[in-house]
């Protein structure tokens, strides 16, 4: 049995991650600001965003996912202090932490947004915009994988690059249920040039499959991993099908100029961990069960 500490374990990805580690049998620790409420972990009670002390994480972790982010990342300037304790510090601490404890695996989320975007997928060894043009998010996340990637000689580091997770329970103001509700009450689609931006959403399940499969890699070196879905798709063509699913014939405003693409390469991690084979039509339905304008 292992024991794994996970942070963001009320997330999205979190509460999936979990039920999935539990269902394979291991000793789970979750890291929360209010305590938990599923019963399916041991809460370690931390508000991740105050100055916290390593003291009150369990002695004996074999495996960290650490998973939180600020939910002030859309708040700069305002929200900058906690996205640097939540963001960077947090990530400071348990970097710290897991050395002194002998963790062995530290997983880390960052995102695929580090790379900006352009006309072909991105590699993992492609370059990510420069530090100062990010913006203080993405920043944050840069900032942190240099931090994790620092430890790769004490254990091993395994970054993961999302691109648009996507899931059955996510806060409808991220991007794919954002696009599905406003198909459906007719707002209109902002659209840079006639298509909009290409990407390669992920959905939750393939995201955690592709974690649980970090548990058992063979390989013992320190990775950079791109998690994103098995097709590419533009606004549009997404706006598209939502709209043949719901009826309803989507709104576009279409803004001057071309825009380049966000695609991560999931060539590595369909190597090395999991070939994500969940496609965006198959889960339609799973969209509409949370929306707020068809309760």
């Amino acid at each position: 049995m292992t024991n794994i500490l996970i942070t963001g374990v009320t997330g999205l990805i979190g509460t999936h991650l979990v039920d999935d580690l539990q269902k394979l049998g291991h000793n789970l620790f979750g890291v929360t600001r209010s305590g938990s409420v599923s019963g399916n972990y041991e809460d370690v009670k931390i508000d991740l965003s105050t100055n916290w002390n390593i003291s009150a994480l369990p002695s004996n972790i074999d495996v960290i996912f650490h998973l939180a982010q600020s939910d002030k990342f859309r708040d700069f300037p305002s929200g900058a202090p906690d996205m640097f304790q939540v963001n960077v510090n947090s990530t400071a601490k348990l970097l710290d932490y897991a050395r002194k404890s002998g963790v062995g695996k530290f997983v880390y989320s960052s995102s695929g947004g580090i790379y900006g975007t352009g006309s072909k997928p991105f590699h993992e060894n492609a370059p990510t915009v420069p530090v100062g043009e990010l913006g203080y998010y993405l920043g944050s996340k840069a900032c942190s994988e240099i931090l994790a990637q620092s430890y790769s000689t004490e254990f091993q580091v395994l970054t993961v690059r999302p691109f648009f997770i996507y899931g059955q329970t996510q806060d409808r103001s991220m991007l794919i249920t954002r696009l599905f509700d406003n198909v459906l009450v007719g707002k209109p689609i902002l659209l840079s040039g006639e298509n909009g931006i290409r990407i390669n959403p992920i959905h939750v399940n393939d995201a955690v499959k592709v974690l649980t499969s970090t548990l058992t890699l063979k390989c013992k070196e320190s990775r950079t991993y791109n998690m994103g879905g098995p097709e590419i798709l533009s606004i549009r063509e997404i706006c598209d099908l939502f709209g043949t699913y719901l009826g309803k014939l989507p709104k576009y405003e279409i803004t001057v100029g071309v825009s380049d693409d966000l695609v991560g390469d999931i060539a590595l991690i369909s190597k090395e961990l999991h070939h994500p084979n969940i496609r965006l039509s198959d889960i339609l339905s799973e969209l509409e069960i949370n929306s707020p304008y068809l309760k």
